[in-house]
């Protein structure tokens, strides 16, 4: 999708640098990538101890002691 943003010079050469992209537009589609990287990892953070479907450790060993 092509837009248009207005993005401080100074910021653009810092993401240029730490991306190691000489391409404006490839600069920005990785710190896109990892932004939404990290969202996701946040996310799933947030569930952590919250889905009932995994067996405690008690379980498991119990589990794997039956086989």
């Amino acid at each position: 999708m092509k837009t248009t943003v207005d993005i401080p010079d100074e910021e653009l050469r810092s993401l240029t640098k730490y991306t190691g992209k000489k391409r404006k537009k490839d600069a920005i589609n990785v710190a896109v990538r990892e932004f939404n990287r990290r969202a996701r990892c946040e996310e799933l953070a947030d569930k952590r101890g919250k889905f009932s479907g995994f067996f405690s450790n008690k379980e498991l060993s119990h589990l794997r002691e039956s086989e």
